[in-house]
Order: C-alpha cells, then sequence, then structure tokens
C-alpha cells in the first residue's frame, strides 16, 4: 500500500497548506497573485491524489469497471460502499472541477478560489475518513485470513 500512503501524505500537505492560506483575509488573498496560484497548486495535488486513491483501491477491490473519467472513480467508490453517498455526490463535484482546473484554468477566478478555501476543505478530510476507514478494514481483513 506504498502508493496509497503516498498519496494520502500528498492530500494532508497540501491540506494543510490549503487551510493556512484559508486563513488569510479575502482582501489579502485576492491581491497577491501568489496566493490564489498557490491555493489552486495545492488545491489540485488533493483532486489528483483523491482520484488516484480512488483508481487504485477500484482497482485492487474489482468491485468495478475501472476507468480514466474522474467523475466514474467517484461513483464506483460510492456505488461499491467505500465512500458514503454524500461523499460520492461531493466527489463528482470535485471531479468536474478538477477538469476545469486542468482544461479551463483560464476560467477559475481568484474569488472562486477563495470560497473553495472558506467552503469546501472539510469534503476533503471526510474523504480521508472514510477512504482511511476502508483502508484499515482492508488492511484488517488481510491479517486475520489464514
Amino acid at each position: 500500500m506504498p502508493m496509497l500512503t503516498g498519496r494520502i501524505g500528498v492530500i494532508r500537505t497540501a491540506l494543510s497548506r490549503l487551510q493556512d492560506i484559508s486563513n488569510i483575509p479575502q482582501p489579502d488573498f485576492l491581491k497577491d497573485y501568489k496566493y490564489p496560484a498557490a491555493a489552486e497548486t495545492f488545491l489540485r495535488h488533493c483532486l489528483e491524489a483523491i482520484f488516484d486513491i480512488g483508481r487504485h483501491i477500484l482497482a485492487r477491490t474489482g468491485k468495478v469497471r475501472l476507468t480514466h473519467e474522474y467523475k466514474d472513480i467517484a461513483q464506483g467508490l460510492g456505488k461499491s460502499g467505500i465512500i458514503s453517498k454524500p461523499l460520492m455526490d461531493k466527489l463528482i463535484e470535485m471531479a468536474g472541477y478538477r477538469n476545469r482546473i486542468v482544461h479551463f484554468y483560464h476560467e477559475i477566478t481568484d474569488e472562486e478560489i477563495y470560497q473553495i478555501l472558506q467552503h469546501d476543505l472539510d469534503d476533503i478530510n471526510r474523504f480521508l475518513e472514510e477512504v482511511g476507514k476502508f483502508i484499515k478494514c482492508s488492511q484488517d481483513e488481510e491479517v486475520s485470513k489464514p
């Protein structure tokens, strides 16, 4: 599980930095181009790692057909019971946002990034919690096999 551990580390590091940046008052955040740029980068790191983890878990469990579509990864995790339905819905939304950051980056506004920092970082924590429980249960099952 070194891949999972590494990606979880990426998420934790990026999330910590996003939380630090989220404490910057909005006028200061919007005034200095470095804050939105850093926040967007750390957010993209989180999203990429989330979907890498999801794809890896789905591949290992064999519960759903593998895909490279990020929304399908979110649906596969939810429909397999690996994550809750509310988190699945949020990950579907995150998948769309990830695609916007990567392909429509010129449309992302600094205000939008700031709003994500203020309202959506808990969803990343929730992903870590729910996937962490799944990983722990999977490891416990592996240990208890004869």
